[in-house]
């Protein structure tokens, strides 16, 4: 027992030694990686293309994924600006891949602005998975061996160890040369099943029900003579947010609203385990209106909750490429649901971008009176144009004439005292 014991806090010694010198080495001023890398629709739907390529894959089958290094620059930068602000860059050499990656930090007066780490990956032969030959903490190279270990460890002892299962449980093979990453996996129909579930990205956490069954509250008492506004949910909901948390806990507080507001609107069921006994009424779904229409609640909460939860290049991008695609086929581009997507995501980044921020956005949406004290009136811009009136109007996103109206667009939402300094 007390050789377990020793070896437990050894482990836990080490994992807080480690923590320190990421910390006191890593944090700097200055990035290894520029950070302003910027998502195009291009690059989303290339990065996604990438991501799901083991789909075309059938269940029981031996699969082949080739990786060149632009494909997994891009793919890391995609995935790794879901989760928060940062870059990567990617290089392949003597049968490695070498990972430089910088994260901003939020602001602060105490650390630096940049957590630098760079590591490599690599064996040389086709192995089962490749193992980490080198680890840097900005300036601080560690011994190989004694990073892996603790990496493993986190990962081992932590929620991450779902997610590490799932991407190397299949693995049959990785082989790195010069110019590409050749991985073979056996594409299992179970494992799909569950990659599929765990990608489903949500805050989902008993947490939760405690904002779902005031929204159930809200839903039982709501008179369905009158619209059901998107500011009868987010008052009463944030009135909940500002009452239970803390100036520590107001982002996290904040991200449960939301995602229980997006629930509602866009009638997505939560899991089993989040929902007891619900209470009287709860099953009415009444829709949820901006300015009359129940699109704008959809597409400003559903932006809300991908900045919130994910990153607010991802929900910009998402936004524009949404309305471009209606517009090659669809119900065609509108500024006014683009208005929508942009007044979501500046409210999602508002809420979840820093304590006192959260704690601002609680308060005031405590307090509100109508839904124009969060989502400019749009009604007078341009919509339901096609593809081929949009490229003679506009030729494109990066076009003057239309960065002209996006600007115009963002200046109305600065104009909501909810958003300004």
């Amino acid at each position: 027992m007390k050789i377990i014991l020793r070896i437990f806090l050894y482990t836990l010694a080490s994992l807080v030694f480690l923590c320190v010198l990421i910390v006191f080495f890593g944090v700097s001023n200055t990035p290894d990686v520029p950070v302003d890398w910027k998502l195009s629709p291009d690059d989303v739907l290339r990065a996604q293309k990438i991501l799901h390529e083991g789909a075309k894959t059938k269940p029981n089958e031996i699969g082949t994924i080739e990786l060149s290094q632009a494909d997994l620059s891009l793919a890391t930068n995609y995935l790794l600006n879901r989760y928060t602000k940062g870059a990567a860059k990617i290089e392949l050499k003597n049968k490695a891949v070498r990972f430089t990656v910088t994260i901003a930090l939020p602001q602060n007066i105490i650390l630096g602005h940049y957590v630098n780490i760079s590591f490599k990956l690599g064996n040389e032969q086709p192995t089962y998975r490749p193992r980490l030959t080198k680890f840097k903490a900005g300036a601080l190279l560690l011994p190989a061996k004694f990073a892996a270990f603790i990496i493993d460890t986190i990962i081992h002892n932590t929620h991450l160890n779902d997610y590490f299962i799932l991407a190397t449980r299949p693995l049959k093979s990785v082989d790195i040369n010069e110019q590409r990453v050749i991985i073979s996996y056996f594409s299992s129909k179970e494992t799909r099943i569950h990659a599929g579930n765990m990608m489903t990205h949500s805050i989902e956490t008993p947490e939760l029900n405690i904002y779902q069954l005031k929204i159930n509250e809200i839903v039982s008492k709501h008179d369905p003579v009158w619209r059901l506004s998107l500011a009868d949910l987010l008052r009463p909901t944030f009135k909940l947010a500002l009452e239970r948390s803390s100036l520590e806990t107001a982002i996290d507080e904040n991200k449960l609203a939301i995602n229980a507001v997006n629930n509602y609107v866009n009638h997505k069921e939560p899991k089993a385990f989040l929902t007891p006994t619900p209470l009287k009424n709860s099953n009415t779904y009444y829709p949820t209106y901006l300015y009359k229409r129940t699109d704008l609640a959809q597409h400003f909460i559903s932006s809300a909750t991908i900045t919130a939860t994910l990153n607010r290049e991802v929900s910009k991008v998402m936004g524009e490429e949404k309305e471009l695609s209606d517009a090659n086929g669809g119900s065609g581009f509108s500024f006014i649901d683009l208005t929508a997507d942009k007044a979501g995501t500046r409210f999602g980044e508002l809420a979840t971008s820093s304590p006192e921020n959260a704690r601002k956005a609680q308060k005031i949406m405590a307090e509100i009176k109508d839904y124009i004290d969060f989502m400019p009136d749009p009604r007078d811009l341009p919509e339901h144009i096609n593809d081929a009136e949009f490229k003679a109007r506009y030729e494109s996103i990066d076009s003057a004439v239309y960065q002209e109206l996006s600007k115009e667009i963002d200046n109305r939402i600065s104009k909501i005292p909810l958003y300004q300094e």
